[in-house]
């Protein structure tokens, strides 16, 4: 690809977007924006010579396709896609509803491939690009209370991990971002929704966790701004990681469960080997 990329960013108007539009700008790259408030994004990210802002709720796949469309009009090119929208609909399984379950599958998962689906066919006609997905831990290994966002993470490593071999042939990459605990506005009113739904059951576990993640958001661990400068370093690289852990949490993630599943494998060995026909 060349030295000056051209970026499209979902979820622009917030959190770890805005830190991505503001490190691949500051590598010289020019970069498509998109949130569904087009005024609070524009706000929040200032005036730039290459920095264009388009609105995009990632769940309208019309809207998927007028993105694409404005990046090509007014930068004449598409190579590097980030995936980076994104809510959390926090709870225990029983607690959320079916409503909730399908609004964060819908957002996490399909999102990301109606906006996906819309820059392949363009990348396919130039035989380059990048496709990068903000993924998380949940997506490597799910825990309480993250049940549905898990199951969209999960979703989404399983999908991407496919798709790139089947774009290899056409000289799309892609890229996956894991990132642990950092300091974005995921854990903020606006980002996060908790179980509609009351279980007497689980309610001791919902009010200590709730209140627990409340009093996390502002300060975790991670700076977004050092995340979204590594994001544009990989991004730049002639072969970029499959998968990237994020944070020095997310690599101990990444190798309790990889300890995990050697485990798992190992315990019933001979029963497994014993299941293929003679």
């Amino acid at each position: 690809m060349s030295a000056q990329q051209v970026w499209l960013i979902t979820g622009a108007g917030r959190g770890l977007g805005v830190d991505i539009v503001k490190a691949a700008l500051q590598q010289g790259h020019r970069v498509v924006a998109t949130a569904r408030n087009v005024g609070k994004a524009a706000a929040r990210l200032g005036s730039h010579a290459n920095l264009r802002v388009v609105a995009l709720d990632v769940t309208r796949p019309e809207q998927a396709e007028a993105a694409m469309q404005a990046t090509v009009e007014a930068f004449g090119r598409l190579d590097v896609l980030v995936n980076n929208a994104g809510n959390f609909r926090a709870g225990f399984f029983e607690e959320l509803s079916p409503d909730q379950i399908r609004d964060q599958i819908e957002t996490l998962l399909f999102g990301p491939m109606n906006v996906t689906r819309a820059a392949l066919p363009r990348m396919r006609l130039q035989r380059a690009g990048l496709v990068v997905t903000i993924s998380s831990t949940a997506g490597i290994a799910g825990q309480a209370f993250c049940s549905a966002y898990a199951a969209a993470k999960f979703g989404i490593e399983g999908w991407m991990e496919s798709l790139s071999d089947e774009v290899r042939p056409f000289g799309i990459r892609t890229m996956l971002v894991e990132p642990g605990f950092f300091r974005t506005e995921l854990l903020s009113q606006g980002s996060t929704e908790y179980a509609a739904l009351s279980i007497s059951d689980y309610a001791d576990r919902t009010r200590d966790t709730v209140e627990a993640w409340s009093g996390m958001d502002g300060k975790q661990g991670g700076d977004p701004a050092r995340l979204a400068a590594a994001v544009v370093e990989l991004a730049g690289r002639e072969q970029p990681p499959v998968r990237f852990a994020a944070g020095a949490d997310a690599i101990e993630v990444f190798e309790n469960k990889a300890r995990q599943l050697v485990d798992q494998a190992q315990a019933y060995k001979a029963l497994s080997r014993s299941l293929v026909l003679e």
